[in-house]
């Protein structure tokens, strides 16, 4: 654990105080944390990935570190981006909480609306379905990866734009990735899936063994797969 950090990326509109409960739970379990905070509007993913990704992952790398990743929404396509085309020996595991791997239905409905361009910026805009965006660009996972998405959702004004089923932003199938190690759908919605105990506890489950706790009971007493 002294030779190893847990990196971990909020998601789009966000900080990073939106994982400090996480990072919390992390550093009880005797993990090394780093918390960062990206303005993830203002630039588009690589510019991010390079201003703000690289330097931090850089420090920790002349310390000699294992470096793991868990992310939120925006923060795996992030991660996703800062690895294409890079070498990180020092890579460990990766656990993505409700990543829009395959982009958002929603993202494709909005972003030629002003507003919608003007608060969610280059990066949010970049995260549609279509081939050409970015999420359909970065290929398969070449890493240790676990990934975590809900199927509830509180706003059905949006969901109803989302395949069936998903986490009110972010369907189920767009969250799978080729070649993930392994998958878990929870009983959570998108904005607070990071705060949930359980989710925090597969985590944990996930960085430590490489594979999710499918046996572990759910807040409703079943299995949480």
């Amino acid at each position: 654990m002294e030779r190893t950090t847990v990196i971990l990326l909020h998601g789009l509109a966000r900080s990073s105080r939106s994982m400090r409960g996480m990072e919390r739970r992390l550093q009880r379990a005797g993990f090394q944390t780093l918390n960062l905070d990206y303005p993830s509007r203002r630039l588009d993913l690589v510019a991010l990935a390079d201003r703000y990704l690289h330097p931090a992952v850089t420090r920790l790398r002349k310390r000699g570190q294992t470096l793991h990743f868990v992310t939120h929404s925006m923060g795996g396509i992030l991660l996703r981006c800062y690895l294409r085309g890079r070498d990180l020996p020092e890579l460990g595991r990766v656990v993505m909480l409700s990543p829009p791997n395959h982009g958002s239905e929603i993202v494709d409905r909005f972003r030629s609306w002003r507003l919608f361009s003007a608060f969610f910026g280059p990066a949010g805009c970049s995260l549609g379905t279509e081939t050409e965006d970015l999420p359909g660009r970065l290929g398969a996972a070449r890493f240790d990866l676990g990934i975590i998405t809900g199927r509830c959702s509180m706003d059905p004004l949006i969901s109803h734009l989302v395949p069936k089923p998903n986490d009110g932003r972010v369907s189920v199938a767009s969250a799978r990735l080729e070649g993930m190690a392994d998958f878990l759908v929870v009983s959570c919605g998108h904005s607070l899936i990071m705060n949930h105990p359980r989710v925090r506890e597969q985590v944990l489950h996930y960085l430590r063994c490489g594979c999710f706790a499918h046996t572990l009971p759910s807040r409703e007493g079943g299995p949480v797969s």
